[in-house]
């Protein structure tokens, strides 16, 4: 069980410091942003213990939204209490927030720039190349028992070829997971817990107030939105729906990537299939958690819909809502339940949950991947329903033989030379201007 003593005195400025270095490098995804965090405050700094480390990454894993912006949250809280957690989760996800903003404005402004396009070509190529190597990585970890295989499986089936909700495919997987770990915790690779050990006492009023005010926090910018331009405002929808992704994104951004997509873009009509693949190149490319990509999305949405506000000012606050809804819970969940970490040793039920989900985020992964394949590589990508099945068909015709040239050749450099996402993405958007201008 992870040590509650281990915790060196420092000071909130030195926390402050800290923090604001690994906002800024924090690139790579969640590997690499836990990785730097490893290096940073375990190894050099000392500021917390190894064990405990890894007893809060699991910690994270059992709740939605980006686990490594919870884990900074985490650590500011296990060293400065609320103001520490509060600190080193906003200075974890301001400068790619920040970042992300000004290339969605200059994006909503220059997409329709021949250079643009040409670049954007090359990313969409490179981010491919990317979720694939993603997917195997994960694959390589999670998938470890043959259940696990299968739920894997089913979620991808249950997706791609039956376009079952993503919460039922997310919440189904840890019901399985925590039945099945009660009676044979083996088929998922779970240990007994311990026994014999006395837990901390169940911290009850720290977690009813701090649900309270995190709710109230997170509500109040949709209490005002309702009251001043209606629940028909895109807005509103902007709000609702990424309020509702907050609460089901578990195993990070790309368990959530293909249901944010397709909702964006043929649910809500807010971006078009190539522009959903821009929004993620843009996330790859700059700092913090990669579930930034969502103001992106929430920037162009209310940008093509401004009323009564003029477009730049409309997709600030579009981008603004999306933020604050997509991280407003990572606090509450942070707060409310990290006063319960030490008791988490002896959560077999928890435990299996969380494998279970893990293993179906590979299926979830696998059909993002499949999805932006075809967006990437074909420009027409039709719909047939046979009953309950229903199968994307793309035309023959649309195939874009660019795309498909810059996505073998981002697939070399990432595993073949082992490139930074940097270098891909520098590379492939080199590639898309080299094939556009110079064919």
């Amino acid at each position: 069980m992870a040590s509650a003593a281990f915790t060196p005195s420092v000071s909130f400025a030195d926390l402050l410091r800290a923090f604001t270095r690994i906002g800024l490098l924090s690139f790579g995804g969640p590997a690499g942003q836990i990785a730097l965090m490893h290096r940073e405050l375990v190894e050099e700094r000392q500021w917390i213990g190894e064990e405990d480390f890894l007893h809060a990454l699991n910690f994270c894993h059992l709740l939605p939204g980006p686990e490594a912006q919870q884990l900074a949250t985490w650590i500011g809280w296990r060293l400065h209490g609320w103001r520490g957690g509060l600190a080193a989760g906003l200075l974890f996800v301001i400068p790619g927030a920040l970042i992300i903003l000004t290339l969605s404005v200059l994006y909503a402004i220059a997409a329709n720039l021949a250079w643009v396009e040409a670049l954007f070509l090359g990313v969409k190529a490179a981010v491919l190349a990317i979720v694939v190597q993603a997917l195997l990585r994960i694959a390589g970890r999670a998938l470890d028992t043959g259940l696990k295989r299968a739920l894997a499986a089913a979620a991808f089936i249950g997706l791609f070829l039956f376009d079952l909700p993503f919460p039922l495919i997310v919440l189904g997987s840890g019901v399985i997971g925590m039945v099945v770990a009660a009676k044979r915790p083996d088929l998922l690779a779970i240990k007994p817990g311990k026994t014999g050990e006395v837990l901390p006492a169940r911290p009850w009023r720290s977690t009813i107030l701090s649900i309270a005010l995190w709710v109230a926090v997170w509500a109040a910018p949709m209490l005002l939105i309702a009251a001043t331009l209606g629940q028909d405002h895109v807005l509103w929808e902007i709000g609702a729906f990424f309020s509702q992704l907050a609460i089901v994104t578990f195993g990070g951004a790309y368990a959530v990537l293909a249901y944010m997509a397709q909702e964006a873009v043929q649910g809500f009509g807010w971006l078009r299939p190539g522009e959903m693949a821009d929004g993620l190149g843009l996330a790859e490319t700059t700092p913090g958690p990669l579930i930034l990509v969502t103001q992106f999305v929430g920037y162009l949405a209310a940008f093509r819909a401004p009323e009564p506000f003029t477009p730049f000012f409309a997709g600030l606050l579009g981008a603004g809502l999306t933020t604050w809804v997509t991280f407003a819970p990572c606090f509450l969940w942070i707060f409310a339940f990290a006063p319960w970490i030490d008791r988490l040793g002896n959560a077999v039920r928890l435990k299996g949950g969380l494998a279970a989900v893990t293993a179906a985020v590979v299926g979830v992964i696998a059909n993002l991947t499949a999805w932006f394949a075809l967006h990437v590589l074909y420009a027409e990508v039709g719909q047939r329903q046979f009953g309950p099945l229903r199968l994307y068909w793309p035309d023959p015709a649309s195939f874009d033989w660019r795309a498909g040239v810059l996505a073998v050749l981002a697939c070399v450099l990432v595993f073949g030379f082992k490139w930074s996402v940097l270098r891909v993405l520098g590379a492939a958007a080199l590639g898309g201007l080299v094939l556009v201008f110079g064919s």
